[in-house]
């Protein structure tokens, strides 16, 4: 269910959409203001109609059902003003008829609080001027919110009270009516944007934002049933492209500029508070500078069909463009996340980049004094699921492998996930069908834009395994094989999957890297972007000399780690193997193996953090480990480094 602001929002004028998008961009100072205004009565109106529209679906209480819906036709806006006005509100012929409408009204505002997705919009071009500075529009984006908010609660009450509804405890903490996303934005017309898009410079970008958390939205769908590819021609229909109806929110995402469009109807907009919750703004001087952009991404196009879903390369105006078309089989966040770093993805390649499916994190480790015994002071996300390698030289002349994030966002599937870690993301989080009973995801920051865009030599490199069944007291880490054998699990890319694709749960998938999005080679070999899987192999073969060159000096260790999360359901792991292993029963595998992943994990970071510090002279106080685990979704990486918090006690809830 999505939660949301109302509609009562007395702060503000309002203007309501067909689709039932609420979208507030002029401000009222009283609540007579937004009685009196023309919005509003088309808000009860649509609110109205919603009302009735519901009730004719009972097949009960006939006569009941048609009288509440004379009264529901017979209301207006004047109703209330005239209840706000009046001193007498409570009177004997008046006072049932002002009930009922207060009460009706008051439904009107849970509804939409909780089903409306709202925005509340203020065009702030005076950051272009110098007149406000993106922090200082930041602050008025939050203050406009909160007062919106208030201003819907004191509307509320003073109906409320009006009729003699207001009395005993007040309720407040759990009413809150801010907006589902409060914008700051800029004309699109700074963005630098080819002549073949000129319809999109007419779309205001998003430049500050202030979203409601704590909320849950449902979609048509809940998983990812088709690939998002390389097309042949491009999907941007510029002519048919109607800027009223979109919203744009510039995004960095690695080291690459790319504008979501996103349009402005149910199943759509909803992703605007996830991709805001999950990947970090483009800053106001890429904006400024007049800096094209390097991707955008279309989602939600009523013009479109599945034929226009995926990606193109727009040689002419070299801008890879991205589209999900306005489908209900589309309308599922994964088509917004994954599509968006699909095209960091590419774009990531062409610059001769490795993209990495992973979870990656630098680990702080201090010494003691006495002993000299590393330990763990912090770990800090730099990838939860996707990021990229780039070959640099260090102050030497040697070849590092660097490792940079994308997202500052988690989109979690809470099936993983304990109660306390679920307790731990209650207030930061924005959700995704909650009541679909699989696949419940949300998105929740755990990550810095610093952390995510700063670059870390890579110290670990290994592949996630969540199949295969290690025995009790056996290690789960392996690192002493071969580069080139590790490689060849990289390529292999196998893992067992949860059921959140169309893959069946306990079935093996089979994808080229962990699919570096997009699918490079199909599970039978087949290759499905030559262009792009040439590039890739030849910057791999960069990549595996220097991983050679790092693990022959132990700067580096490369294999792979078992994770063991899928393995209780995997198909081929009989009730022998469990037996073997010392398990007492397969739910109890998918419990225990990150817990002891977690385990080796610590104490393998601590060596290497030994070794780091011998290598820098032995007198060093800290140094940093970055380890990047490989694999695609329901391999454990989440999983694992939620373990290590919970061994490690790094957070306190």
């Amino acid at each position: 269910m999505t939660n949301n602001p109302e509609l009562m929002d007395s702060s503000v004028s309002l203007q309501f959409n067909p689709q039932n998008v609420l979208e507030i961009r002029e401000g009222c100072s009283t609540a007579e203001h937004l009685l009196k205004s023309r919005v509003f009565s088309k808000f009860l109106k649509q609110y109205k109609m919603e009302f009735i529209g519901n009730l004719r679906t009972r097949k009960e209480n006939k006569l009941e059902v048609e009288n509440k819906i004379n009264f529901i036709l017979e209301i207006t806006a004047r109703d209330f003003l005239k209840i706000l006005e009046s001193e007498n509100a409570l009177e004997e012929s008046v006072a049932e008829r002002n009930v009922a409408l207060v009460k009706f009204m008051d439904g009107g505002f849970h509804h939409f609080r909780n089903v409306t997705y709202s925005r509340l919009v203020r065009l702030h071009n005076e950051v272009i001027t110098g007149e406000e500075t993106p922090d200082s529009i930041k602050d008025l984006v939050t203050d406009k919110a909160a007062s919106l908010s208030q201003l819907i609660m004191d509307t509320r009450r003073l109906l409320l009270k009006k009729v003699g509804l207001e009395t005993g405890v007040r309720r407040t903490v759990g009413m809150d009516a801010s907006p589902s996303v409060t914008a700051g934005e800029i004309s699109g017309h700074y963005l630098n944007l080819p002549s073949d898009y000129v319809s999109l410079s007419s779309v205001p970008l998003t430049i500050a934002a202030d979203i409601r958390t704590g909320v849950d939205y449902s979609t048509a769908s809940n998983k990812r049933a088709f690939p998002f590819f390389e097309l042949d021609h491009n999907p941007f229909k510029d002519e048919e492209f109607v800027p009223e109806d979109w919203t744009a929110v510039p995004l960095r995402v690695g080291a690459w500029l790319i504008v979501a469009y996103l349009h402005k109807s149910n199943g759509c907009i909803e992703i605007e508070a996830g991709l805001l919750n999950l990947f970090p703004f483009a800053e106001a001087e890429d904006i400024l500078s007049n800096r094209k952009p390097d991707g955008v991404f279309v989602f939600g196009c009523p013009s479109s069909t599945m034929d226009d879903l995926g990606y193109y390369w727009d040689e002419d105006n070299e801008l890879l463009v991205g589209l999900v078309p306005n489908l209900d089989e589309c309308k599922y966040f994964g088509y917004g996340k994954k599509p968006i770093l699909t095209l960091h993805n590419v774009l990531a390649i062409r610059a001769g980049d490795l993209p990495l499916h992973c979870g990656c994190t630098r680990y702080v480790c201090h010494f003691d004094e006495s002993t000299n015994e590393p330990y763990i002071t912090e770990m800090l996300v730099k990838a939860d699921d996707m990021g990229r390698a780039r070959l640099e030289k260090d102050a030497d002349g040697q070849n590092q492998i660097i490792f940079y994030g994308t997202e500052t966002g988690a989109f979690a599937c809470l099936d993983g996930f304990s109660e306390h870690a679920k307790l731990q993301m209650k207030g930061r989080e924005i959700g995704y069908n909650n009541d679909s009973g699989s696949n419940a995801r949300q998105i929740v920051p755990v990550a810095t834009v610093s952390e995510v865009m700063t670059g870390h030599p890579l110290d670990g490199l290994m592949y996630n395994n969540n199949f295969n069944i290690i025995e009790k007291g056996a290690p789960t880490i392996h690192s002493d094989m071969p580069v080139m054998e590790a490689i060849d699990h990289f390529r292999k890319g196998e893992r067992v999957a949860a059921g959140s694709t169309q893959t069946h749960r306990g079935k093996k998938e089979i994808s080229y890297w962990a699919n570096p999005f997009p699918l490079l080679e199909d599970s039978d070999g087949t290759i499905l972007h030559p262009d792009l899987h040439k590039q890739y192999m030849e910057t791999e073969k960069k990549f595996t000399d220097v991983m050679e060159q790092l693990v022959a000096k132990d700067e580096m260790i490369v294999g792979v780690v078992n994770s063991q999360l899928m393995a209780g359901v995997y198909e081929n792991n009989d009730d022998e193997d469990v037996t073997r292993c010392g398990y007492k029963d397969r739910e109890e595998i998918e419990m225990d193996g990150p817990v002891r992943l977690a385990a080796d994990m610590i104490e393998r970071i601590k060596s290497i953090a030994s070794e780091k510090r011998q290598r820098a002279g032995g007198d060093v106080k800290a140094v940093s480990v970055t380890v990047a685990l490989v694999g695609d979704s329901r391999t454990g990486k989440s999983e694992t480094a939620e373990k290590m918090e919970g061994l490690l006690d790094l957070q306190l809830v």
